[in-house]
């Protein structure tokens, strides 16, 4: 746009607030609009411009984030919006989701907020309306759906995406533009308390499962937005906020391809920044990410929002800025077009910066630009936006949504350990179960099945007494339900033992008892989510321990003690340190690992006990043998493995990909091309054949290793994936169509490439594969990989590896480069 082009820009200012002697800033280049956005615009005053680049926070008196009160104590209170709105606004924040509001009367009051907005500001521009949507939209009586973890576990992107399109309707229906999800954030520490809204420990299980959800929402017409970009899950010991010191390779190849693959294949229209610094430098003021990376290589042209307060953060908490005029300065050059919640810093205080000089007033106009040319495709200037009447009516947790949830919920549920107790005879088989003791903190609470983001644990545990407004059953309940006969009930008998958190044992004795007198016992144990100190798993609340949370080990292993078989389920938002649960004496005659399963986790590990569904989900993340030796998670080098150098042990418990079935599946007739070109595709093809008695869903997984590369690389890789739904007896032959662009990686030069040579490729049903014994000979020599320690065979054990020579020159990956794994399943 030519008519913003103007004289140079003033120089840098140093902390202090005084001019440096620097290379004057460039002037930024202006993002391509309507004439619509151009004129309007053009018609803009400096404090209309810093409006639209803010939001406002209605319900202060909601508290859910800590230093709400003193980030935000400049912030007018709601009773004057008038004033507060008189130069317009940017976005509205959270309106459903702070404090409990009646979904219909919201409505009515924002519809009439938006008219007002149009009627009586001088341009007449509705705000943009953002809420939380990491398991639904995070409102009063809205459907609560698996937290992302157990995405994850699914395997399944088309469900995701599926259910992602039905949380974006009950948003759309309510006048919200934009979901504050998904989180891509890779694990890679399960002692981080905010594992639970992240998908998984592999880069492409998180981008593709990732872009799906981005696509479902969109599809709904809400914008949806990447968070946290970027590395903050590498933040060091596990830690809310820590420095990270990952390399920019690291990043470049495991924290940072999630988020491209949601941009470049999924569209995303919106990217939220991180908290944490990276090697020294702020993520929120960082221009190399935001601008250099994010717009410039991968070409994203949406809009850039502050993680909450993190514009104000560059003064508070990271200190490279004097004051939260400087802070807006450095977040504005550094790309992030709008500040959340509030506008701390892009109101008053940026203003009285641009005119005194001190910070460039085209910055501005770059992000306001963005912002309406996104306020311009959600069809917020048009005319008639808000013509319509407010829903006089609305169905927040609809069949379609409990039905959607439930069945995200069933595929998430991982099968660890069975020594034949599961499945539960169902109720018509004689002989089955006629008292069931269903005990553990977790057993009758439905609040244990939900996340941190949901609605019930994020708000509506500060207003106790308050209906959930949605239906959902706890595991007891559940279960009671499921095993109820014809006329002929199973004695469902309940205690709970002890709390999630907390050293009372009085509690034991009563869960003892029901255990002995039972046929079976389910011990339903794990976390409680929350926030900051409340609870034991969710934002803020990270560990130093991997030890189930209280005394809850001690209740597991005295209701095994009673010699009842014991059916350990665990609904958690990390991975746990159970290898006592899971091999050797005392280990319970069964496990299954449930990671938040939403509204409809209770009926489905009901399901999947009474065997009314087959498990089908996989770990989305290793499970760690404790706090200490990390990282577990298989994408690592070969020092990054168990070997004679050192006395630890970072194999994991179960590895990732890994979950068990009620039938068995073998693999055979492996394909694999010869060779393929650094910029190609190659196929690999195995047919996969449940030998079983039941019907049942394999999660066929495809790895690769390069032999050598002039880098270090992982000794194993996710290449692809496919969940194959496979009736007694029945063979499906899967075939992978692969980019080599899968098999990029950073070289010396932080340059993505694909490098000619050998790489081994296998097929095989989790990640621990990797490490059994295999040996190649290519051009490169002999490679031999042995198996690190002894372990039990489980079904799907992986096929004879093929060698995969890439040839051609090295290869540098660009944004034509395909990401995604084409996937056919046909019949053998």
């Amino acid at each position: 746009m030519s008519d913003l082009t103007g004289t140079a820009a003033p120089a840098a200012a140093t902390a202090t607030g005084r001019p440096a002697a620097t290379t004057p800033v460039p002037v930024p280049a202006m993002p391509l609009v309507s004439d619509r956005v151009r004129d309007l615009h053009a018609r803009m005053t400096l404090e209309e411009k810093l409006a639209q680049l803010v939001g406002y926070w209605l319900d202060q008196n909601g508290t859910v984030a800590p230093m709400q009160s003193e980030m935000a104590a400049g912030q007018k209170d709601s009773g004057a919006l008038p004033e507060v709105t008189r130069h317009g606004l940017g976005h509205y924040t959270r309106v459903y989701g702070t404090r409990p509001v009646d979904p219909v009367e919201r409505a009515a009051w924002l519809w009439a907020e938006q008219r007002r907005l149009q009627r009586e500001t001088r341009l007449g521009i509705p705000a943009l309306v953002h809420e939380e949507c990491l398991t639904g939209l995070a409102a009063w009586q809205a459907a609560t759906y698996p937290t992302p973890l157990a995405w994850g576990a699914s395997f399944d992107p088309e469900l995701v995406r599926e259910a992602a399109r039905a949380m974006g309707g009950s948003m759309r229906e309510l006048g919200i533009h934009q979901g504050l999800a998904p989180v891509l954030d890779v694990v890679g520490d399960p002692r981080w308390g905010r594992v639970d809204e992240c998908i998984g420990e592999d880069p492409y299980l998180v981008g593709t499962i990732g872009t799906a959800y981005v696509q479902g929402l969109q599809e709904a017409g809400v914008h949806a937005t990447l968070k946290h970009f970027a590395g903050y899950s590498a933040s060091a010991a596990g830690r809310n906020h820590a420095p990270v010191s990952a390399g920019p390779r690291e990043l470049l190849d495991v924290y940072l391809p999630p988020f491209e693959m949601a941009v470049r294949d999924g569209g995303a229209r919106s990217v939220m920044n991180a908290y944490v610094d990276v090697d020294g430098v702020p993520m929120a003021g960082s221009a190399e990410y935001l601008t250099d990376l994010l717009r410039e290589r991968w070409g994203f042209d949406g809009v850039v929002v502050a993680d909450y307060f993190a514009v104000a953060f560059l003064e508070v908490m990271h200190r490279v800025a004097a004051d939260r005029g400087e802070a807006a300065a450095q977040a504005l050059e550094a790309g992030i077009d709008v500040e959340l919640p509030t506008g701390d810093a892009y109101l008053e205080p940026l203003a009285e910066r641009i005119r005194a000089g001190l910070a460039d007033e085209r910055l501005v106009d770059r992000a306001v630009l963005r912002v309406l040319a996104q306020k311009e495709e959600l069809g917020l200037l048009d005319p008639d936006a808000f013509a319509d009447d407010p829903p006089a009516t609305v169905d927040l947790d609809s069949p379609q949504q409990r039905a959607l949830a439930r069945r995200l919920a069933q595929e998430s549920v991982v099968l660890l350990a069975n020594d034949g107790v599961l499945p539960l005879a169902p109720a018509e088989a004689p002989g089955r179960a006629r008292r069931v003791a269903v005990v553990g903190p977790n057993a009758d609470r439905p609040e244990a099945l939900m996340g941190c983001y949901s609605f019930a644990n994020h708000v509506l545990a500060h207003h106790p007494g308050l209906p959930l407004g949605f239906e959902i059953r706890s595991v007891r309940e559940a279960l009671a339900a499921a095993l109820a006969g014809d006329g002929d009930a199973v004695e469902v008998v309940h205690a709970e033992g002890c709390a999630v958190e907390g050293e009372d044992t009085s509690g034991f004795a009563a869960a003892v008892e029901a255990a002995a007198s039972a046929d079976v016992a389910v011990v339903v144990v794990g976390d409680q989510a929350g926030l900051f100190g409340r609870g034991t798993v969710g934002e803020g609340n990270d560990a130093d321990s991997l030890e189930l949370p209280g005394v809850q080990r001690q209740l597991v292993e005295a209701v095994v003690a009673t010699g009842t078989p014991v059916v350990l389920v665990l609904l958690t938002g990390r991975p746990y340190a159970i290898g006592w649960a899971l091999d050797g004496v005392g280990a319970p005659a069964a496990v299954l690992q449930a990671f938040f399963p939403g509204e409809g986790g209770g009926d489905a590990i009901a399901d999947v006990l009474t065997g009314a569904v087959h498990p089908s989900g996989r770990l989305p993340v290793s499970l760690p043998r404790s706090a200490g030796t990390q990282p577990y998670r298989y994408l690592h080098p070969v020092l990054g493995g168990p070997s004679d150098v050192t006395s630890t042990d970072p194999t994991p418990v179960r590895p990732f990909g890994f979950g068990l079935a009620y039938t068995e599946f073998a693999y055979g007739d492996l394909a694999v091309d010869a060779s393929v070109d650094s910029a190609g595709t190659f196929e690999a093809a195995v047919t996969v054949t449940n030998v079983g008695a039941v019907a049942g869903t394999e999660t066929v997984q495809l790895y690769g290793h390069d032999v050598v590369a002039t880098v270090t690389r992982p000794v194993a890789q996710l290449l692809g994936y496919a969940r194959v739904d496979l009736a007694p007896g029945e063979s499906r032959r899967v075939t992978f169509r692969v980019p080599t662009s899968r098999l990029a990686f950073a070289d010396r030069r932080l340059v993505r490439v694909v490098e000619p040579g050998d790489v081994q490729v296998w097929v095989a049903s989790h990640a621990e594969a990797a490490a059994r014994s295999a040996e190649v000979t290519g051009t490169n020599g002999a490679i031999r990989m042995t198996r690190a320690r002894a372990e039990r065979e489980v079904p799907g054990t992986a096929t004879e590896r093929r060698v995969l020579t890439v040839t051609g020159g090295v290869h540098e990956v660009t944004a034509a480069d395909p990401r995604v794994v084409d996937v056919e399943v046909s019949a053998r």
